[in-house]
């Protein structure tokens, strides 16, 4: 980079007017951490050449890199006064905009890069931010929708909430846990905690009435069914688990998440294989106590799940991938007012002063 500095300067100290050369420079400058040297030799070529648009833009674009934003709100305004159609232009002028409160501004600058290319997946998903905000969330979801289906983790999110009230589209339960799913997969906090909040009405344990935990409960078999769809070789069988069926086949590393989707979804057989494969692992495909497994269980126990609960407490019991707590194993039990969780933790209870570690049910 330095060297390029040198070589760039030689060209600009011979010929003033070379845009390309200045443009360079400044960026060279820019890129060594010399934001106002950059900044400068953008402006002193634009004296020279008002007419320099890539220069003019390159100043728009560091202004914004420095928060200021009225001054590149000028730069970008006049990039566009002389290359109306330049969607990168219009773009960043939707940010900045955006920035200093001009909500239906930042709605216009990117409908108009939408005129341009309606693949431009970010102003898709900035659109709908703005839309969002400016409280038009019916219109948002269509901006949200493009940019959930390229892979935008906050605009899955946003699309889940979406289908789960009917904002914009149809109320369709299954397709917001699809959503919520994917997102969450790609770590968007608040996607768990509405498929918490989901699963909560579900199991009954939310305040809320009859009608709706029956249709959260039949949302989330809807979505476990809809699954098999993307495998079209296999056929639903008695297990009612397309993991289940892909850890029959073989086909371990397409089961791990397929198991976890489903055993989020309050899918039973899903969660008792996924109990055994943390005990035992799948040969070469799948080591023991793996991770993504223990952290299926620690979520699902937080939220009371009954099942869940008595899985992590005999892995605490018994010391499988973490360190033996039988204390907090019994407290896992005393919590958990079911047959199951009872009888281990008469187990547990009879067998701690011998030094045993309970076996598996």
């Amino acid at each position: 980079m330095s060297a390029a500095v040198v070589a760039l300067r030689k060209i600009v100290q011979s010929d003033p007017d070379q845009v390309e050369a200045r443009t360079s420079l400044a960026l060279a400058l820019q890129g060594m951490g010399d934001v106002d040297g950059g900044l400068e030799e953008l402006r002193a070529l634009l004296r020279r050449r008002p007419d320099a648009v890539a220069a003019r833009l390159a100043l728009a674009t560091a202004l914004t890199g420095k928060q200021d934003w009225p001054g590149a709100r000028v730069e970008l305004e006049e990039v566009l006064r002389q290359s109306p159609d330049l969607l990168q232009a219009h773009y960043t002028l939707g940010i900045v905009r955006y920035t200093l409160g001009d909500l239906a501004g930042a709605i216009a600058s990117y409908r108009r890069v939408l005129a341009g290319d309606p693949e431009h997946v970010d102003a898709h998903y900035h659109l709908g931010l703005v839309l969002k905000l400016a409280h038009r969330d019916a219109e948002a979801t269509g901006e949200f929708l493009a940019a959930a289906r390229a892979g935008f983790p906050r605009a899955q999110y946003f699309v889940g909430t979406a289908y789960a009230t009917g904002t914009g589209v149809e109320r369709r339960l299954p397709a917001a846990i699809d959503w919520l799913m994917r997102a969450s997969e790609q770590g968007v906090a608040q996607a768990d905690e509405a498929l918490a909040q989901l699963r909560q009405v579900a199991l009954g344990r939310a305040r809320r009435g009859a009608s709706e935990r029956a249709n959260a409960e039949q949302a989330f078999r809807d979505y476990r069914a809809e699954l098999w769809k993307a495998y079209p070789d296999l056929s639903p069988d008695g297990a009612g688990s397309v993991g289940v069926q892909l850890l029959r086949l073989g086909r371990t590393p397409e089961a791990m998440p397929m198991l976890l989707r489903e055993a989020g979804a309050l899918g039973e057989p899903a969660q008792h294989a996924l109990e055994t494969l943390y005990e035992q692992g799948a040969g070469t495909d799948l080591a023991p106590y793996d991770p993504r497994i223990l952290a299926f269980f620690r979520t699902a126990a937080a939220e009371g799940q009954t099942y869940p609960r008595i899985v992590l407490a005999r892995i605490y019991a018994r010391g499988l991938g973490v360190p033996r707590d039988l204390e907090r194993a019994v407290a896992l039990l005393r919590a958990t007012p079911h047959e199951d969780a009872q009888r281990l933790l008469r187990e547990l209870t009879a067998t701690t002063e011998s030094g045993a570690a309970p076996g598996r049910r």
